[in-house]
């Protein structure tokens, strides 16, 4: 494989963080331990970083890449969606803006640090794994909660830390809060608990839906 093919390749899918497998995917007729081979020399030469194992960032000189760390969480840690505090700032749900991305995924809780920031991975059951889409976002495409979803996984991750929530504290903008379709929240919440169906009807009331 040569280098220029490969970054060709890669612009052209704007895999600007790509992994051994999308390599895979380009150029299927590569042996898997050439193309291993041939991005360990190129990191070398610094026309590539490693984030992690077989997780690689494509670097050009004559590009300006601005990559969004939403777009990082997802290749980070795989499945996984954007969501909790990331995504509801993204709606304007919350009106800050999150300090860390905080992602759900079914494999066990992680939490990462590089360049781009921290990124944190929060463990569901399999059931629970939906209510999510793929969103172009700053020229690229992630996988992120819908706005229903996302305010779900931030009650259930939320009322497991503590028994009751301050929605006042949370600051959520009750505009946004009214116009949610509130027969999807219960029933993302119904993959939950009891204890996050009951908080989000807390929710809903304070923000008089």
């Amino acid at each position: 494989m040569k280098y220029l093919d490969l970054a060709s390749a890669l612009k052209k899918n704007k895999l600007f963080i790509f992994s051994l497998r999308d390599v895979e995917n380009l150029f299927p007729k590569e042996k898997l331990k050439t193309s291993k081979n041939d991005l360990t020399r190129w990191v070398k030469t610094g026309r590539f970083v490693k984030l992690k194992r077989n997780l690689y960032e494509f670097v050009d000189s004559g590009l300006e890449l601005n990559i969004p760390d939403v777009y990082v969480a997802n290749k980070l840690y795989s499945p996984s969606y954007v969501s909790l505090e990331a995504a509801l700032s993204i709606y304007g749900l919350i009106p800050d803006i999150a300090a860390q991305v905080t992602s759900v995924t079914t494999r066990t809780t992680r939490e990462f640090k590089n360049k781009y920031g921290w990124f944190s991975y929060r463990s569901c059951q399999k059931r629970a794994f939906t209510g999510y889409k793929l969103m172009l976002y700053e020229g690229v495409k992630i996988f992120i909660a819908d706005t229903e979803k996302a305010l779900v996984d931030f009650i259930y991750f939320s009322v497991r830390r503590k028994d009751s929530l301050n929605f006042d504290e949370e600051r959520f903008d009750k505009q946004i809060l009214k116009k949610l379709s509130w027969s999807k929240v219960s029933k993302y919440a119904k993959f939950f608990n009891n204890k996050t169906v009951t908080a989000l009807k807390r929710l809903k009331k304070w923000a008089k839906c």
